[in-house]
């Protein structure tokens, strides 16, 4: 599947961001640019804030036809009435996660670096699975390298999402691959985040 279509776009907000502008910000990407999914990707595990965020760029999301999902906290996603949740301790909750969401909702699973996390998600009832991060420091410093991108689209059906400090060149490396990008803060520490998220796109070529 990677090698025929160019990889989609899955957006993920910022680790903390200000309820009153961001909104604002992230219309302007969603409506400027193609999004398959949006992911609250909060440094906080405080409920009220969580709450209080989904409410603020849920209206957003869905607007620009875009399912909006949350890291982790699958009661959260449930009682919110989101799309979905991404999990991000391999295959190990993804089983109860399908069980409670049900099977409509989008249930991913973050698997680090590791194949047998990834196939074991699948097995589970993921809809994707992400490797990462893809290139940098972040994390342990090991990093999900194209062979591992190359063997998942050659021998495996679940989409692979690649994230994690995702640059110009990895985008140029691993578009034939993959079968999303996950940008964040590669976007929305710059001054223009659509101008970099456009430059970004343009690069699988």
């Amino acid at each position: 599947m990677a090698d025929q279509d160019l990889p989609q776009i899955y957006l993920t907000t910022p680790p903390e961001f200000d309820l009153g502008s961001f909104p604002a910000k992230l219309e302007t990407v969603l409506q400027g640019a193609e999004i398959a999914c949006l992911r609250l990707s909060l440094a906080s595990h405080d409920e009220d804030r969580l709450t209080r965020a989904a409410d603020a760029i849920r209206d957003v999301a869905h607007r620009a036809d875009v399912a909006l999902v949350i890291d982790t906290h699958v009661v959260l996603a449930k009682r919110l009435g989101l799309d979905g949740v991404h999990l991000l301790d391999g295959a190990r909750s993804v089983r109860n996660a399908r069980k409670e969401l049900g099977p409509d909702a989008i249930v991913g699973a973050y698997c680090g670096q590791s194949r047998h996390d990834g196939m074991s998600a699948g097995e589970n009832g993921a809809d994707y699975v992400s490797f990462g991060p893809v290139s940098g420091s972040l994390g342990d410093g090991e990093l999900a390298g194209h062979e591992l991108f190359e063997w998942w689209s050659q021998m495996i059906e679940v989409p692979v999402v690649a994230e994690g400090n995702v640059t110009l060149d990895q985008v140029k490396t691993l578009f034939p691959v993959t079968d999303f990008f996950a940008i964040g803060e590669e976007i929305w520490a710059t001054d223009d985040p659509l101008a970099t998220l456009k430059s970004l796109i343009s690069s699988m070529r």
